[in-house]
């Protein structure tokens, strides 16, 4: 009798996930524009267009790695397959005010959004940065990826290529 439960409640589980979509969606968490204005980060995402969600913040060198070595690639992005990127910012109010200038300074071409008090973080539940997420245009969470080595980004690429395909 326990196995005729146990093979119930397995297929129950199985016949439900198949229903279901095999991605989560992003969360609606307002964050901040540079300039203090609020928004919902599921007006930058889900919008018909694949977007690259990634956090990261002014005293992380491994994240400044990362978004300049997208910098670099970027353009192609946008021109062959439509990516948006999305850069978002876990520094606390008082290091925000080095947001600017790091970004001009480092000529990124992103939207930089910023999750102060790291409610976006919280919700999206990972610990460290940089972390990146790759969405789908109906702002499905697709791919996610933990810290940066040199060559991510053209391991980020094939993803894109492929959800582009």
């Amino acid at each position: 009798m326990k196995i005729l439960s146990f093979i119930a409640i397995i297929a129950t589980f199985v016949m439900s996930s198949a229903f279901n979509s095999p991605y989560s969606t992003i969360p609606s968490v307002e964050l901040k524009t540079l300039d203090g204005k609020t928004v919902n980060i599921k007006d930058y995402v889900g919008q018909g267009k694949i977007t690259v969600v990634s956090f990261w913040a002014t005293w992380c060198s491994p994240c400044k790695r990362e978004l300049d070595a997208i910098s670099e690639v970027y353009p192609d992005w946008q021109e062959d397959h439509n990516v948006e990127l999305i850069a978002i910012t876990i520094d606390d109010s008082r290091s925000l005010a080095k947001v600017p200038a790091l970004i001009e300074t480092k000529g990124w071409e992103y939207t930089v959004l910023a999750d102060v008090k790291q409610e976006l973080k919280k919700a999206l539940n990972f610990q460290t940065v940089p972390q990146t997420f790759l969405l789908n245009e109906k702002g499905e969470i697709v791919y996610s990826h933990t810290g940066y080595s040199p060559g991510d980004e053209y391991e980020l690429e094939e993803k894109i290529v492929a959800l582009a395909n």
